[in-house]
């Protein structure tokens, strides 16, 4: 069947967008910014609260998030104009691209895989910085990452850009007829596939929270469990989408890169998930902070005038004063006839 035949005739649930931004005098405000935008909130906003549950220090959220955000945003801009070079750099690198286009990201183009690449660089700088674990930050915040993520796909709405191939299901998406690629008639409906992906990312967020909940998963398994999610419903997305795409064959197959991308990432997480699983068990720590970078340990270290790095020799003198003292206070309030019963048995008992 052609095409244009089909949806021709059904009516469309999803509307193309009535408008993709406003002006603020000679500046323009873009729908798909404040998407992104507003993302960034909601995960900021979940995120402080997961962290300050788990007793990250107060405030620490801005310190990390003043190192993760922009790596993201770069590293995110960076995936999609090497995994889509063609409008930048011509095809096959002929030079006939527009390089002025890179910075752009307003007209679309954030790709996941590097924003949470150099993102999470990013949150290891500030991590460091407010001496506390990467790896518990990031269980923290893989629910909001999500969150963004679902928030942020509403921007390819109002680009209309990155929708499926043609649907006759009731929730077609109608884009506007400068939008409609060559080969397909205006009145054709697509599916609407950012609309999947953010379904598939609220149910995400669902499922982390009630997971990490019961299993209180903790050495960067919930950030794994997040990225096991997100890549399961992203390939199956992704392979529904008709915008150009480099093409990768593997094993006599050829996909979308960011399927083989998905897919990869899927079997990599997979397997650190199973390795950090067996490799921890019963050894979490529950403390979101560097070895001896605890706030009481460095209080009372400064208040001895010592440095407030830790060393395992200092751990433990003071667990073998805390066990004396404990022995002492157990000793002095024995009964006589239990002093008795330790004299007879002697020093051993």
């Amino acid at each position: 069947m052609a095409p244009q035949a089909l949806a021709g005739s059904v009516a469309a649930a999803i509307p193309a967008p009535a408008w993709s931004g406003f002006d603020i005098g000679p500046l323009r405000i873009h729908a798909y910014a404040l998407c992104i935008l507003l993302g960034i909130i909601a995960a900021i906003w979940l995120t402080d609260r997961r962290w300050s549950r788990r007793g990250g220090p107060e405030g620490s959220i801005w310190d990390i998030a003043i190192w993760a955000i922009p790596f993201g945003i770069v590293g995110g801009r960076l995936y999609h104009v090497f995994s889509s070079p063609d409008a930048y750099f011509g095809p096959g690198f002929d030079g006939t691209g527009d390089l002025s286009l890179i910075p752009q990201i307003w007209l679309g183009g954030l790709g996941i895989w590097g924003a949470v690449v150099l993102g999470v660089l990013g949150a290891w700088i500030g991590c460091r910085r407010a001496n506390v674990r990467i790896s518990a930050f990031i269980d923290a915040a893989a629910p909001g990452i999500l969150l963004a993520q679902a928030i942020g796909r509403w921007g390819n709405y109002f680009n209309q850009e990155l929708f499926g191939g043609p649907t006759t299901l009731p929730w077609g998406l109608s884009v506007s007829p400068e939008f409609v690629p060559a080969g397909y008639g205006t009145e054709t409906l697509f599916h609407p596939t950012f609309l999947y992906e953010c379904i598939w990312n609220l149910l995400g967020v669902v499922v982390l929270l009630l997971v990490d909940r019961r299993f209180r998963l903790r050495s960067g398994r919930l950030f794994l469990l997040y990225a096991m999610i997100y890549t399961a419903g992203r390939v199956w997305i992704e392979m529904l989408r008709i915008d150009a795409a480099e093409q990768i064959t593997l094993l006599g197959i050829t996909a979308r890169l960011n399927v083989w991308t998905s897919i990869l990432v899927f079997v990599g997480a997979l397997a650190a998930f199973i390795a950090i699983g067996i490799l921890r068990r019963g050894k979490d720590d529950e403390s979101v902070y560097l070895p001896g970078r605890e706030p009481a340990l460095a209080a009372a270290q400064a208040g001895d005038g010592e440095s407030s790095v830790s060393t395992p020799a200092k751990s433990e003198a003071v667990a073998r004063d805390s066990d004396a003292a404990a022995a002492g206070g157990a000793k002095a309030g024995a009964s006589d006839a239990a002093s008795d019963d330790a004299k007879d048995s002697g020093p051993g008992a």
